[in-house]
């Protein structure tokens, strides 16, 4: 036994030097300039979040009809993920990038203000999120990660592939909705690829794809670098615009600089957050189910999209578990409530983060480089917007591709299993929804389970989690026979 350990001991990989020994970059069988172009990758695939953000929260008014600036959020935006992505990457060692979530921040812009003001609905993403912590700092978010069945965590990471797949299409103008019963989305305009910033989204995924297909390094970076330059020269020579102004135009950033590419960020959000609840205007019921509905969202949606994450940067084990998860729930929890604090909704850990693991990133230095760009993005606002969203898609399929894989080590023949896994690879991506996706797989699998003579083998906690996803889908109709 002593030999076997002396002889486990010598084929350990040496460090080299500090850096490496803290982050275990040599030890997860990466390197420093794997680290690097993968936290590069995953700050340009998630840039976007500088601009959509405050496109989704500011100019919403609140009860009161005051509302966000646009710059001030976006300011606060990059603030926030820069802070949180570093110390995620810093405390737990993983590259997972932090930015705010989205489905959680448009619920607050157009639910959640609609009963109380702005600096009020931040107090309620801090409050959740200080529940998340204790959640995890209790252990219990760890004891509901390990009652979940081997089988749905795979379930997840694949739908979770599906989902990253799906916002790379409807990003790209590849899948648009076509406003019509049947079918309700179609391929780009008129079934057909017409406009250009689509055409690139197609051009940068096949380059891309072929650079990854012949493992050159640095094939995700070198891909999106291609795609953005030809999009810079085809607005050089088309003037595209923006797609609100013109069809065909670009759909969110446009590659080109427009003013200044520096400015001093306004951080006058900070803080901005008030818990003097108005329970004349509001009352004690909504505000609770305000809340219930961010926890479950938030947690949910973080765990469902680290397990993901782990899978694909093969730092998982056969249960699941990856290194120092419940420090990873805790700090996800204070995402949130620093998200909250700076008016800029739950900064949670982020799908496009499997951008970098693809490139090669398998440790947090991925995430310091991805947190350094993104403080220096609140000078360089402009500079952000240079990569659009279509050339950036194609990252997205490409690393949806990459973790639909983990489907192999499902055993489907067994339709208990079959069921639930179905529901959650297709509930995710069509409802854009992680929280839905994992959902309905817990649900379904606890009833069929149950009802099928499977009982015994379903986690206690399991079946608790699988009643709070009853009355979060049934949320709407509870807040209405309770008088919310």
């Amino acid at each position: 036994m002593t030999n076997r350990a002396a002889t486990a001991s010598t084929t350990e990989p040496t460090p080299r030097g500090a850096l490496d020994r803290y982050f275990g970059i040599t030890r997860r069988g990466s390197t420093v300039g794997a680290e690097i172009r993968g936290g590069l990758v995953t700050f340009v695939t998630m840039a976007y979040i500088v601009i959509l953000n405050p496109i989704i929260l500011s100019g919403k008014p609140d009860v009161a009809g005051h509302a966000l600036e646009f710059d001030q959020v976006g300011a606060v935006t990059a603030l926030t993920a820069g802070v949180m992505t570093i110390l995620f990457g810093l405390v737990t060692r993983l590259p997972f990038a932090f930015a705010a979530g989205l489905g959680i921040n448009a619920f607050v812009a157009f639910s959640v203000v609609g009963e109380v003001t702005w600096p009020e609905a931040m107090a309620l993403v801090v409050i959740n999120g200080l529940i998340i912590v204790l959640l995890a700092a209790t252990g219990l978010r760890k004891m509901i990660f390990d009652a979940v069945p081997v089988q749905l965590k795979l379930a997840i990471t694949v739908a979770i592939g599906l989902f990253i797949a799906f916002i790379g299409f409807v990003n790209s103008g590849f899948v648009t909705a076509t406003l019509s019963a049947s079918p309700p989305v179609g391929l780009g305009v008129a079934g057909s690829v017409a406009t250009i910033p689509t055409l690139l989204f197609v051009i940068t995924l096949l380059v891309t794809g072929v650079l990854v297909a012949r493992k050159v390094k640095g094939g995700m970076l070198i891909g999106l670098v291609t795609g953005t330059i030809l999009a810079v020269i085809a607005e050089a020579i088309w003037h595209l615009g923006p797609a609100t102004e013109k069809a065909g135009g670009w759909g969110l950033t446009i590659p080109a600089l427009s003013g200044a590419p520096v400015s001093l960020p306004d951080l006058a959000l900070v803080g901005a957050v008030s818990f003097g609840f108005d329970f004349s205007r509001v009352g004690l019921v909504t505000l609770v189910m305000l809340v219930f509905t961010l926890v479950f969202s938030n947690f949910f949606d973080a765990m469902g999209t680290m397990t993901g994450l782990a899978k694909e940067a093969g730092l998982a084990d056969e249960k699941g578990d990856f290194p120092r998860i419940k420090s990873a729930l805790v700090v996800e929890g204070v995402g949130a409530v620093v998200g909250g604090s700076t008016s800029s909704s739950s900064a949670t850990v982020f799908i496009e983060s499997g951008s970098g693991i693809g490139e090669g990133a398998r440790t947090g230095l991925a995430n310091v480089v991805t947190g350094l760009m993104f403080l220096l993005a609140m000078f360089f606002t402009p500079l952000t917007s240079i990569v659009p969203t279509e050339v950036a898609a194609a990252a997205l399929v490409i690393v949806g591709a990459m973790m639909l894989a983990q489907i192999a080590h499902i055993d489907l023949t067994d339709f208990r299993v079959l069921l639930p896994v179905f529901l959650t690879a297709t509930v995710m991506p069509l409802t854009y929804s992680i929280a839905n996706g994992i959902g309905a797989g817990f649900v379904s699998w606890v009833l069929v389970h149950a009802l099928s003579g499977r009982g015994k083998t379903i986690s206690p906690l399991l079946w608790i989690v699988a009643g709070g996803f009853v009355i979060f889908f049934a949320r709407g109709p509870i807040e209405t026979l309770l008088g919310a």
